[in-house]
């Protein structure tokens, strides 16, 4: 894949327009599910996935072959929901159904066949605490356990697209499942 995403940036980068528009289907998917997810929120998502695709095809030039393009994708539209989130005002709120979902909290509901009204309802009420709970991780801690465990990348894979060393990431992951800790031990 690596191969033939640099090649279509290569093209991309040459004028070819239907180059661009395969990386754009590659990537538009997975980069909503991932800002959404960062940012709960759909049309803040659906901007940085905008805005992301602006910066590659106004920075192809600088795109270093060197690299994997998913690597540089991602790290550009995490580090524009991460400058979202830096930009909000801290909002706390003590009525979870306030907030608007979309129908979708991008966690998936762990599979089973013999699923009650009552296991149902355990279940989602316990999504939307470890929601709750995940929502106000602070960004440096949220981008990296979003990248690690939602995207299910590697430790060094959120490395790159963060552009830290792996220790870094190794020490953000660490304290984001402390204070993820903390703040569901009492509510679960």
């Amino acid at each position: 894949m690596n191969v033939l995403e640099n090649r279509l940036a290569r093209l991309a980068l040459k004028g070819d327009q239907q180059a661009f528009a395969e990386l754009v289907d590659l990537y538009q998917d997975k980069l909503f599910h991932m800002a959404y997810r960062m940012l709960n929120n759909r049309q803040e998502a659906e901007d940085v996935v905008q805005d992301t695709f602006l910066r590659v095809y106004k920075n192809l030039e600088r795109f270093d072959e060197t690299l994997k393009f998913s690597t540089w994708i991602y790290r550009i539209a995490t580090n524009l929901c991460i400058d979202r989130l830096r930009k909000r005002k801290p909002t706390y709120s003590l009525d979870a159904e306030s907030q608007e979902y979309d129908g979708l909290d991008g966690y998936s509901m762990i599979p089973s066949d013999n699923r009650t009204p009552e296991s149902e309802l355990i279940l989602s009420d316990t999504q939307r605490i470890i929601h709750q709970a995940m929502e106000s991780l602070p960004p440096k801690y949220k981008s990296v356990m979003m990248l690690r465990y939602i995207q299910d990348l590697s430790l060094q894979e959120v490395g790159d697209i963060l552009d830290m060393p792996v220790t870094t990431i190794k020490t953000r992951v660490h304290r984001g499942r402390e204070f993820l800790r903390k703040k569901l031990e009492h509510r679960l």
